[in-house]
């Protein structure tokens, strides 16, 4: 990869509000070329869109749900001296969101998946226990709020929705100890919710706080991740060129599971089965370039924490027609949103 050469360095450098996680890693597996197109669809605080425009003479779409984001990234869209464009929308609607901003197909598409730096970091956000704020969680300005959910779902659904997105032993005794508290007075803020949780479980010292797994559930059914990241994966197929590149970037095991899933789905070819009548088989969709995940090495964890639990999954297009099969079912099964918030 070369540098760009104009200056963009220092500027692109000072912008980002944090170090991108895996971010060597992701440049080296997008192949970053002269003349490429490349969409950042998580731009957060543009980190990979400063570091893929810095490396070669490229364009940049830069995709978020957080207008917040958008707002800080206008810097950088000047610094880019139109080579970067900024659009709101989800992730899920990558290809669209492409086409519309005039670019047919793409070189590279890299997803950092969760929630950012800077929503954690905002306390009028409720994303996290550490700061007493609203308890809201959304990453866009619409639809249900983390509050939402907390005082209006059955009992059932709140234990299911914290045991599967949170992976939390203890979902049982939180969703009660959340209804019984409910019924006193609405949950409305991060500390209260967190003190709920605290009152039932249990963590030792040194262990993660035990608010963790309830929140993290509750920000994943929210913003529908998990839905959104199957979305995505799928919209890559459709807008990445033959031999561009796919670069996923996880933190924790339910988001890692989906696209390792994906990957080997779309980058094998089924056999039939032998019971069956015999049919076509798929043809490979991408050619998986990571056996394994990629993980941060001591370099980077000495100097971003962050990058802990960051897995790194690549891949390469095929030439192949996207697949048009659904995709949900990568998915837990829950109830919908809309649902649970009334009560269903």
């Amino acid at each position: 990869m070369t540098a760009g050469g104009d200056g963009f360095t220092a500027v692109a450098g000072g912008l980002a509000h944090h170090i991108p996680v895996l971010g060597a890693p992701a440049l080296d597996f997008l192949n970053v070329h002269d003349g490429g197109i490349y969409i950042d669809a998580t731009f957060g605080a543009g980190g990979y869109s400063a570091a893929i425009l810095n490396a070669a003479k490229t364009q940049v779409i830069g995709i978020d749900r957080d207008p917040n984001a958008l707002a800080l990234g206008q810097a950088l869209v000047q610094a880019a001296q139109g080579r970067l464009t900024l659009i709101e929308d989800r992730f899920s609607n990558l290809d669209a969101v492409a086409r519309n901003a005039g670019f047919d197909a793409a070189d590279g598409v890299v997803l950092d998946v969760g929630v950012s730096s800077m929503q954690l970091d905002n306390a009028e956000r409720g994303f996290s226990f550490r700061l007493d704020g609203p308890l809201d969680m959304r990453m866009g300005s619409e639809g249900p709020s983390a509050a939402d959910v907390v005082n209006a779902a059955g009992e059932r659904d709140l234990a299911n929705i914290i045991f599967l997105l949170g992976e939390e032993r203890h979902s049982r005794a939180v969703a009660r100890a959340i209804v019984k508290a409910r019924a006193q007075t609405p949950i409305r803020t991060t500390a209260a919710l967190a003190d709920i949780v605290s009152s039932v479980v249990r963590s030792k010292p040194y262990d993660i706080h035990p608010a963790t797994r309830t929140f993290q559930a509750l920000r994943i059914f929210v913003n529908d991740e998990l839905g959104e990241l199957a979305g995505a994966l799928a919209a890559a197929e459709r807008i990445l060129k033959p031999a561009g590149r796919l670069v996923v970037v996880s933190f924790h095991s339910l988001e890692d599971r989906i696209v390792k899933s994906f990957l080997i789905g779309r980058g094998e070819t089924r056999a039939g089965s032998r019971h069956a009548p015999e049919r076509k088989a798929p043809v490979p969709t991408f050619r998986v370039l990571t056996k394994r995940p990629v993980t941060a090495d001591e370099n980077e964890l000495a100097h971003n924490p962050r990058a802990r639990s960051a897995k790194l999954r690549a891949a390469e297009r095929e030439a192949s027609p996207a697949r048009d099969d659904d995709v949900s079912d990568l998915l837990p099964v829950l109830p919908s949103l809309a649902d649970v918030v009334k009560g269903h």
